[in-house]
This record gives structure tokens, C-alpha cells and sequence, in this order.
């Protein structure tokens, strides 16, 4: 098989690159990247020294980082979705909301999530603080976004889904969106009812206790 994915099911950004591997058909191997599966991880690390998932091998060429991921897809393995629009302007509208994603809405989930891994005599309140208040902006703004639409961008289903499905499920979980901003909740519904993201949600579940926080009884 031509494509392999080293990962793990319940990575946020792992996710984000399952999602239009599932929504185009797209065949690949799954290496899960976990302590019982260390000959995963020796070629990994091979691969990539930084040793950060998810990262993509297609044949002898490496792919790392997953909005690159996503369009590498894009453009080797299209299919009937497409996730980059052709329009210059619509993609660089799609690309903003991927890093809108990334860094408002994943970044600070992630912090409190490791922060909850850290010793007692280690944590950081203060950044913990910053990064709930960094998500209540980010809602607030998002949902202002969303106002009219059944997706982030105009131009339809596409990358910005798939930043926006994981880092939105985690977030909900660690900060819960308010009741105040119904379309991002209405939102978060849809991406969650998308036939390739439930799949990378179900995948997942197995994994729930590892939740450092507790994983909600929910979803």
C-alpha cells in the first residue's frame, strides 16, 4: 500500500488528517504510534525526528504537519470533496480559518489538557487562565462567523472542517462552549454528524479514560 499514516486514533490532529482520508475513499495503512507498538515508533523517529504526529509516507516521499497533509491529499489522492478551493480567494479565506482553528481553538485546549498532566508543584494557573479566556474569545468570534452558514468558509466543506472538528470536540470537553453562542454548538453538532468525522470519533473511543481531565459522558 502506498499510503501510511503514522498516528494515533485518538490525536486531535491526527483526526483532522482522517477526515479526508474517510470523506474521498482514500486507501492507506493506519501505524498506531503507542507504547506497545515500538517498531512504529523506531520508524517514526526515523522518519521524522521530531518525532510529532500525524505524518504521512507516499512511497519514498514524507509529509509532515497536518494542514500540509490535507492538501498533499488534495492535490495527489482528489476526490469528491475537495478541501482547498480552486478560487485564490476562497482558499486564502479556507487556510485562514484552518490557522483560526489551530491556534485559538486547539492551542489552548491543549495547553489545559497538558498542564493536567504536569505535576501538582509544576502547573501553570496562569497560563491555564489565559488559554480558558483565549477560548472564550475564539467562541465568541467563530460564532459570529458562523451566522447564515453550514460551514466555516463560504465555499463549503473543506480544510477549515477539518481543523475545526477535532479542536472543537476536544475544547467543548475542557472549556464547554456557553449556551450564548448556539451557532458554534450547532456547528460543533453538524461536524460531529459528518459521516468521516463520527468514524475518527468512534475510532477514538476506546481511548476515552486516558482523557487527563475526564472525558465527558456525552458525545
Amino acid at each position: 500500500m502506498s499510503l501510511i499514516l503514522y498516528g494515533h486514533p485518538f490525536s486531535s490532529y491526527c483526526q483532522k488528517v482522517l477526515i479526508p482520508l474517510y470523506e474521498n475513499g482514500i486507501e492507506f495503512e493506519f501505524r498506531h504510534l503507542s507504547p506497545d507498538q515500538p517498531r512504529n515508533a523506531a520508524e517514526h523517529a526515523r522518519l521524522w525526528p521530531l518525532k510529532r504526529m500525524p505524518l504521512l509516507t507516499d512511497g519514498e516521499r514524507v509529509v509532515v504537519e497536518s494542514s500540509l497533509i490535507v492538501e498533499y491529499l488534495d492535490i495527489r489522492f482528489p476526490g469528491p470533496v475537495k478541501f482547498i478551493p480552486s478560487d485564490p480567494e476562497a482558499a486564502l479565506q479556507v487556510r485562514f480559518l484552518d490557522r483560526f482553528f489551530d491556534q485559538y481553538v486547539m492551542s489552548p485546549m491543549q495547553k489545559v489538557v497538558f498542564d493536567a498532566l504536569r505535576a501538582p508543584d509544576i502547573r501553570d494557573p496562569h497560563g491555564v487562565d489565559e488559554a480558558r479566556g483565549l477560548l472564550d474569545s475564539a467562541y465568541r468570534w467563530i460564532d459570529g462567523e458562523l451566522r447564515g452558514r453550514e460551514w466555516a468558509a463560504s465555499s463549503g466543506f473543506g480544510l477549515a472542517e477539518c481543523a475545526a472538528a477535532p479542536a472543537l470536540f476536544y475544547a467543548d470537553w475542557v472549556h464547554p462552549i456557553p449556551g450564548s453562542c448556539g451557532d458554534l454548538r450547532a456547528y460543533r453538532r453538524r461536524l460531529l454528524e459528518r459521516p468521516s468525522f463520527a468514524r475518527a470519533v468512534d475510532e477514538a473511543r476506546p481511548f476515552r479514560a486516558f482523557f487527563p481531565l475526564g472525558a465527558p459522558d456525552r458525545d
